[in-house]
């Protein structure tokens, strides 16, 4: 049987949650392997509504779940989020939750700097959380992160911290802010480093492990493809790789263990914050996809932009993502639609484009090429079966599986758990 990876094949609130917690009760272990606490999933069981942004989503199904080294801690979000979690019955115990003991440490000046670049950056706002994502990753690659297994060592954290602050004082400076306060960053650390510590393992042999042991794992990623730091709309992306070559190095497994990779898309297109979104529509058509989809940020609570389906975008994020098939999510959004459209090209000072452009500035000069397709009156929702779904439904799915050259192996239809049409068993292959 195949490990799976899940990755959003757009600029992420795909509804990542929702397919992790329904696989994940088929996986022996679900891994979270990139990003922070800026990520956000929202998980509908029942009455009851639990919104993740650093916890696996395989908890709340009893999966035993792992924090992987690839992803950037804040230890204190980590331990409200536990806390939160278990007031709504949902318990976090070293059985069935585990940190790799690597992973570096968002620390509450990573926040501040954060904060601090995004207010001066005017215009150019990235539109960052301000959770101190990119100044921990930063300091990851600068080779001065404190990491996990460090907070079992304090006292021998002095060469460590000199490096670290002679970098953030600088920096801190420049923004007329007083030096970090040494004494209460170790106190704040001795206070919270217990907690952490019964978490963390070397996480990387339990995975190996299972692997040997023919286990299935579940890699859950965070944002997007089109967020990748790489391969998305630099620079306005988040600060670490979302492809899913990314689950091999942010958790410890080899390539070759990562198996079926299933690539979340909506069945039309959304984004937070600042970037190019050449299909974003600033109409009454927008408004009401933003409407009748809830379109607010889990973590941000802010509004998303909404437009319709591009499939360059999607095409290009399966290919470079490495994507075997597509979750297609909130079809029943479009419902009751007397038509519907796809973006099939683009337009670029009269050049035609089958591809997204590299530089910002032509991706925000790219204009879109649309196929229009009649919508339905027939309802989607909730339906579990091809033969719930209106035909146009059926010819709208068909039509991007042969716009983005990758077939559709879910289709969920609701926030519901069961509300899924499984199309290709991802685990089967």
């Amino acid at each position: 049987m195949a490990n799976v990876a899940v990755i959003g094949a757009q600029w992420g609130d795909e509804g990542k949650g929702k397919i992790v917690d329904w696989l994940a009760s088929r996986a022996d272990m679900v891994v979270r392997f990139q990003g922070g606490h800026n990520a956000g999933h929202t998980l509908v069981v029942g009455d009851s509504t639990y919104k993740l942004s650093l916890l696996p989503s395989g908890l709340v199904r009893g999966t035993p779940s792992v924090i992987g080294n690839g992803v950037v801690l804040d230890p204190w979000a980590l331990r409200d989020e536990i806390a939160r979690l278990g007031a709504q019955g949902v318990v976090a115990t070293p059985d069935t939750l585990r940190i790799a003991d690597t992973c570096a440490l968002i620390l509450p000046f990573h926040r501040d700097l954060d904060a601090l670049r995004e207010d001066a950056s005017g215009a150019g706002k990235i539109g960052t959380t301000r959770r101190g994502i990119g100044p921990a990753y930063e300091d990851k690659v600068g080779r001065r992160a404190i990491r996990v297994c460090d907070l079992a060592h304090l006292d021998d954290l002095g060469a460590q911290l000199d490096r670290l602050t002679a970098h953030h004082d600088a920096l801190r400076a420049g923004f007329g802010e007083p030096p970090i306060d040494r004494a209460r960053l170790l106190s704040d650390l001795r206070e919270i480093a217990g907690f952490v510590l019964s978490f963390a393992k070397p996480v990387w042999r339990d995975l190996n492990a299972a692997r040997a042991g023919g286990k299935r794992i579940l890699f859950e990623g965070a944002q997007g493809v089109l967020l990748d730091n790489d391969h998305g709309t630099y620079p306005f992306v988040t600060s670490s790789n979302t492809v899913a070559g990314a689950a091999a190095a942010g958790s410890g497994i080899g390539p070759s263990g990562v198996g079926f990779v299933l690539g979340i898309a909506k069945a039309y297109t959304t984004r937070v914050g600042s970037g190019p979104f050449p299909t974003e529509l600033h109409d009454d058509v927008g408004q009401g996809l933003g409407q009748r989809g809830h379109e607010f940020g889990t973590v941000t609570g802010r509004k998303r932009r909404c437009g319709w389906f591009d499939a360059v975008l999607v095409r290009q994020s399966a290919a470079v993502g490495g994507i075997t098939g597509i979750a297609l999510t909130k079809i029943d959004v479009l419902d009751g639609m007397n038509s519907v459209k796809i973006c099939t090209g683009y337009r670029l000072r009269g050049e035609t484009l089958d591809y997204f452009p590299a530089h910002a500035a032509d991706q925000a000069q790219v204009e879109p090429v649309y196929e229009t397709m009649e919508g339905w009156q027939g309802t989607t929702a909730g339906a579990r079966s091809w033969a719930d779904l209106p035909a146009q439904a059926i010819k709208y799915i068909r039509r991007i599986e042969e716009l983005i050259a990758c077939p559709v192996a879910l289709v969920s239809t609701s926030p519901e758990r069961a509300d899924t049409i499984l199309v290709r068993d991802p685990f089967a292959d």
